[in-house]
């Protein structure tokens, strides 16, 4: 099967490949052999094509430009995928009207198109924005540009060819849900929709893609500016502000845990980050994860407010260098502090196990994949047709001896980590992309920050004292398990469209090289040397000054690490097998009790998060299921493509206004 393939010619011919009638909200529950009956387009659908990587790769140049400039400014990454679904689709028809292009493109090469994109806009510039930035401070010179683009491309590769064996147990067997691959899927769909039922769905789609878009610009949009005045009315200071807070503190009537040990005054619920997120998003999210998930963020969250982070701030130690440390510095900070260890450990071991119980599977995986007879009868032709159509594991094999030898050369030349405890990184980001891929498929969030503090607690142990070393193994950790994380979101959205999974991957790899580009001579251009990311500076640069601060505490690994931080690392780590196996002893359990099942993935991520994300998912989730018991057939028509158009809302939305407030000049301060 050529990989490549010819665009349509006219209307006629990409007319026959208009999408299936069953929308992608219908695909969410089937098995894998209907799919391959009822929703595979075959190896002839139009996909694959030149126009389609192409254009995806200007895209996502613009994109991946754009992720770097906000990166550096407020430390956020911003997923691209509904962003690039929409916008490509929208530039293609422009051309056509304008005459440029001879044909539309069918939704299978939107989608193609918009892989790229997205893997172009972000799956290559988390790195950048955090550890480059972190150590371009520690040593106060840039990296050579040879070496900085072949760092960030060997890592977007790496990342890419990891999610290979997860994505069929993931997507086609375990039917995760990667909630913005689905929506990135329904909007699609509703962007290419003919007939009555179609256009209402796309309608409500739209409908509340514009409701959420209102969203960012009430919240976000920095264009009120207060002015703070002294006894004598004179203006000290001015600051930018939107329009309407973004959060509330709905549950300050009730009695929280703690008080402050300085003053002695008692805690609120909102200091422990319990206040209402006005921002609807996650409540959209929630409302495609589902109960269960949200159930056990929420519960978990509140175990870290009212339990875990009042302990900590009991525990006091003093540290090797004789500084008293808290293990709770603050309320507010306690997701970061007592959470990450206790969530991330949950989620490492679980995951982990999950995956050494799955190891028969995985073994016939790689047998089917490198058999050259796959025998006879129905179950063989399925098996055949699935090879022909999965990525083949020999590509997986090779690109990770490549791309994997490429990272752990660059890290022994450029950054002096020897070429064991290079490969040692490679291996240990393997299994935490795993844990990083489910997570998005069961929340659509992503932890690559928390579970790089993994490996940099791993290597504040191997290589004492070094803090590049722990930096850039760290990089190591987070930018593939982003790009791996990336890369099942957008075969998600693939699937629920019934494309073709090998070609799909390869237009995310293509997009690899354009994001290379864009964002490392992007910083080249926007950070010419270290002054520029120093506080007060127009690139502040958050999550680097978060990263350096990280690996200067754990360059003495366990020995600088609280007591009641390793106590919770290591109860985690039992935690996340008891979850697992019970997980495994309730699989027969019915839907309507497995909700009350704990979820590790739940707890874990209800422990790294503040309490305003796990507890909108819940607003959401609940709303979801309430709408199913009204009216399940309203519910199965409309609630996917509702949460999507939200979604898509608000994320096209957050995107526009971030740029703008990066360019809204400061306000400073007068007399008045």
């Amino acid at each position: 099967m050529a990989l490549f393939q010819k665009p349509p010619r006219s209307l006629e011919e990409a007319e026959v490949w208009k999408p299936l009638d069953l929308g992608p909200e219908k695909v969410l529950e089937m098995e894998e052999p209907e799919w391959y009956a009822r929703i595979y387009r075959g190896a002839d659908a139009p996909q694959l094509t030149w126009r389609a990587v192409i254009m995806g790769s200007v895209l996502g140049f613009l994109l991946a430009f754009t992720n770097l400039y906000i990166g550096l400014k407020t430390g956020w990454a911003l997923g691209v995928a509904i962003t690039a679904a929409i916008i490509s689709f929208s530039v293609w028809n422009f051309f056509l009207r304008l005459g440029i292009a001879r044909s539309p493109m069918t939704i299978l090469e939107t989608n193609c198109m918009q892989s790229t994109a997205s893997s172009a806009g972000y799956a290559t510039g988390g790195t950048m924005v955090s550890a480059i930035a972190a150590l371009l401070m520690i040593e106060g010179h840039h990296l050579p540009l040879w070496v900085l683009l072949l760092w960030t491309l060997f890592l977007g590769a790496l990342g890419t060819l990891m999610a290979i064996p997860m994505k069929r147990n993931m997507i086609n067997q375990e039917r995760l849900k990667f909630p913005t691959g689905t929506a990135a899927a329904v909007t699609l769909q509703s962007l290419y929709s003919e007939g009555r039922t179609a256009m209402r769905k796309a309608k409500a789609l739209f409908s509340a893609a514009a409701i959420g878009a209102l969203f960012p610009l009430a919240l976000e949009l920095e264009i009120k500016v207060t002015a703070t005045l002294d006894a004598a009315g004179n203006v000290v200071e001015r600051a930018r502000s939107a329009l309407l807070p973004g959060t509330s503190n709905l549950f300050d009537w009730l009695p929280a845990r703690g008080v402050d040990p300085n003053t002695g005054a008692a805690f609120k619920p909102s200091d422990w980050t319990m206040v209402m997120d006005h921002n609807p998003v996650m409540i959209a999210a929630g409302a495609l994860v589902g109960l269960r998930i949200a159930i056990w963020m929420t519960l978990s969250s509140l175990f870290l407010a009212f339990v875990l982070g009042p302990a900590g701030l009991q525990e006091v130690w003093t540290s090797p260098s004789g500084e008293i440390v808290r293990a709770t510095s603050a309320p507010g900070s306690a997701w970061r502090e007592v959470g990450v260890w206790s969530g991330v450990a949950v989620m490492v071991s679980s995951g982990l196990l999950a995956f050494a119980m799955q190891w028969r599977t995985i073994g016939r995986a790689f047998a089917r994949f490198f058999a050259k007879d796959q025998g006879h009868g129905e179950g063989a032709e399925r098996e055949a047709l699935v090879a022909a159509t999965e990525v083949p594991m020999s590509w997986f094999t090779i690109g990770m001896l490549v791309s994997g030898a490429g990272v752990v050369w660059l890290a022994w030349y450029s950054f002096h980590i020897p070429v064991l405890f290079g490969t040692i990184a490679v291996l240990l980001s393997f299994f935490l992309a795993l844990v990083a891929c489910r997570a998005t498929g069961e929340s659509d969030i992503t932890p690559v920050g928390a579970l790089g503090k993994i490996t940099q607690l791993t290597y504040g142990v191997l290589m004492r004292q070094n803090v590049t070393a722990n930096l850039m193994t760290a990089s190591i950790t987070s930018s593939t398990a982003g790009s791996a994380a990336d890369l099942l979101t957008d075969l998600k959205s693939g699937y629920l469209l019934g494309a073709n999974p090998r070609r799909q991957f390869m237009a995310q790899f293509l997009g690899i090289f354009a994001g290379t580009a864009a964002t490392v001579f992007g910083f080249r251009l926007l950070v010419p040397d270290a002054a520029v990311l120093e506080a007060g500076t127009p690139y502040p640069a958050p999550a680097a000054q978060a990263w350096k601060a990280v690996a200067e505490v754990f360059k003495l690994g366990f020995d600088n690490m609280h007591p009641m931080h390793l106590r919770l690392l290591q109860q985690g780590l039992i935690a996340g097998v008891v979850l697992h196996l019970l997980d495994v002893a309730t699989a027969k359990v019915p839907a309507k009790w497995k909700t009350w099942v704990p979820s590790a993935t739940g707890i874990g991520l209800g422990l790294i998060l503040p309490f305003q994300y796990p507890f909108s998912m819940l607003l959401g989730a609940i709303g979801a299921a309430a709408w199913n018991r009204a009216s399940k057939k309203s519910a199965d028509d409309y609630l996917v493509p509702v949460a999507a158009g939200l979604i898509a809302g608000i994320s096209i939305m957050g995107v526009l206004v971030a740029v703008v407030n990066a360019f809204l000049p400061p306000v400073g301060a007068g007399a008045g």
